[in-house]
């Protein structure tokens, strides 16, 4: 059963990811050490005890759909109905409408073990809170006041309503259409799918923000705007009223997060009168795709906290099984019997490249949400720094952690052997939930795009140079050390940077000179490339901030076995693009 890590998780916030040195600074007012270690404590409790049981309940039975009503699996309204009365939607709220504004950095930690106990569970309420940053940020006062606290506090849900059949990260070849009303409302049409949690029975509203166009909006993206449709209509009073024409016509079957409604979305059919879903504007005409973007940067890093979580409870199923598991004769192992599976070097070697993965990438997250918070509270000279640092970590905060999601999982099927393919034990669950989180919410192969072209580029190159220099002060950190424990990672943590260091040079060399196409041949190994190296570099400072031996272990092993994968995929992006190109048309059918 799954035991959410809470000193794991504090460790890394204060002394990896930046949290310390902002409590030094006071930059959240009179947030203390004292009551993150409550927050964490507390958070824990509840993913452990309350959402862990019935994560499998949730897989087991999934969401069920009849006469476009969905409900949710036994204990889970409950479930919901405790998560609410506790706070926990309302986190990281803003304050002017019940939140407790408390730093990005504890909501993601909190995000991770919601994920460890169900993804399934936890994926509701981070598009509730990604709306609720969408509309703070860009809806009028009276929607925000009609709204929001509501949304808060979890008595509503909020959901994302982007993709349609003919468009999948195409969005400029969307065609929901909003027709003005004369009393300053819409009338919207059309359909979405793949709207997470667009239908269920654990809230008596939703409120879904959905992508349409105008009549007479210009073509493509920048003919979107972006709209507030609520399930039923709003009075001035804050009481519901009549339900409005948006149903749920159909839930996809999928491969896992059973549990989580994954919904197809009609607007505007006629199932309810007057025809057409009423919805009001977000922000300005033809600018939604911007509104959405707020909402869609604040999905990727909490979906990289997927990956995360899931990785996570992976690691602590596969580590208690081999603990238990008794197979053959180990020299390590002097009792009686077959020895525990985990006294096998193959198997510790699997651990290990677990552990070594999920802290990386729990790491990487946390620094990715400090820089969030600090280009909130910092100083104004300092704004602009720590935004760009955000949004340089954030595809890789997603795209990295989701990929250890799945790798790790997979890996703990296999320590579990044939029973990890027999349902009985939930290995195989976790692979199932693991899969779709390197797909929604912008695919990997996006997400490395978007790093490279998008983000390397920042300030002329100066912030990812200015990272890369923040690396090597930690590497040359550990060189000082002098620490036995610590061996030879500094060998291969320079090794990790010294391929990143070269391959950012090459792939700024390329943009500068507009070859998009060979950078982008580049753009996924270099990712993983930033984050192993990342990775590597964080588990120095964690294994530098403990003077027991226990991280610098396992520092020293991901140094010796990822640097040599480090710099294959630095000479992958530097010289493989003109054999992927060639070899790539011949693909090419039409």
């Amino acid at each position: 059963m799954y035991r959410a890590p809470v000193d794991e998780i504090a460790f890394t916030l204060k002394h990896v990811a930046g949290l310390g040195q902002a409590l030094d600074r006071s930059l959240f007012g009179d947030l203390s050490e004292d009551l993150v270690d409550a927050v964490l404590s507390e958070a824990g409790r509840f993913a452990s005890d309350e959402i862990a049981p019935l994560s499998a309940v949730g897989d087991e039975t999934g969401a069920v759909l009849e006469d476009a009503a969905v409900t949710m699996p036994q204990g889970w309204k409950e479930l919901y109905g405790s998560w609410t009365e506790g706070g926990w939607n309302a986190l990281s709220g803003p304050e002017a409408f019940g939140g407790q504004a408390l730093p990005a950095m504890l909501a993601v930690a909190a995000l991770e073990m919601w994920n460890s106990g169900s993804m399934a569970f936890a994926i509701g309420p981070t598009l509730t809170m990604g709306a609720v940053e969408a509309l703070e940020a860009h809806a009028s006062d009276a929607l925000k006041q009609k709204y929001l606290p509501k949304l808060v506090s979890g008595e509503w849900m909020g959901t994302m309503n982007l993709t349609e059949p003919q468009a999948g990260s195409d969005l400029a070849a969307l065609r929901a259409r909003a027709e003005p009303a004369d009393d300053g409302s819409y009338r919207i049409f059309g359909q979405k799918i793949f709207i997470t949690y667009g239908e269920h029975d654990l809230t008596d509203n939703i409120v879904h923000l959905v992508l349409a166009r105008l009549p007479d909006a210009p073509a493509g993206t920048r003919g979107l705007s972006l709209f507030l449709v609520p399930k039923f209509l709003v009075g001035d009073d804050g009481s519901l009223g009549q339900r409005n024409d948006v149903f749920c016509s159909g839930l996809e079957h999928k491969l896992g997060i059973h549990a989580s409604p994954t919904c197809t979305m009609i607007y505007g059919d006629g199932f309810v009168e007057p025809k057409g879903a009423i919805g009001w504007l977000v922000g300005e005409e033809n600018r939604g795709l911007a509104c959405m973007f707020t909402m869609m940067n604040n999905a990727r890093l909490a979906v990289g906290m997927q990956g995360v979580g899931v990785a996570e409870a992976a690691c602590q199923k596969a580590l208690a099984y081999a603990n238990e598991r008794r197979q053959g004769k180990a020299a390590t192992y002097d009792g009686e019997g077959m020895a525990p599976i985990v006294h096998h070097p193959d198997i510790q070697r699997t651990l290990l490249t677990m552990q070594g993965l999920t802290r990386s990438a729990r790491a990487i997250s946390y620094a990715c949400a400090h820089a969030i918070d600090m280009a909130r509270m910092s100083p104004a000279a300092e704004k602009r720094h720590w935004q760009e640092r955000a949004n340089l970590l954030t595809p890789v905060a997603k795209a990295f952690s989701t990929d250890t999601g799945v790798e790790v999982a997979s890996l703990g099927v296999q320590v579990h052997g044939g029973m990890g393919f027999i349902e009985e034990t939930g290995a195989a669950r976790l692979l199932r939930d693991a899969r779709i989180a390197p797909i929604y919410e912008g695919t990997n192969g996006i997400q490395a795009i978007d790093l490279v072209l998008r983000k390397l580029p920042l300030s002329g190159g100066d912030q990812v140079r200015s990272y890369i220099a923040e690396l090597g002060e930690t590497l040359e950190a550990v060189r000082a050390s002098n620490r036995a424990d610590l061996g030879g990672a500094a060998k291969g943590l320079a090794a990790m940077v010294g391929a990143l260091d070269e391959a950012t040079g090459h792939l700024l060399g390329l943009i500068g000179k507009g070859e998009t196409q060979p950078a982008l041949a580049g753009a996924t190994p270099y990712l993983r490339l930033f984050a192993l190296a990342s990775g590597g570099i964080a588990l120095a400072r964690g294994a530098l901030a403990d003077p027991s031996d226990r991280r610098a272990g396992l520092c020293r092993f991901f140094a010796d076995n990822f640097a040599g994968e480090a710099q294959a995929l630095g000479d992958q992006v530097i010289n493989g693009a003109e054999a992927l190109l060639a070899a790539g048309s011949g693909l090419v059918s039409a």
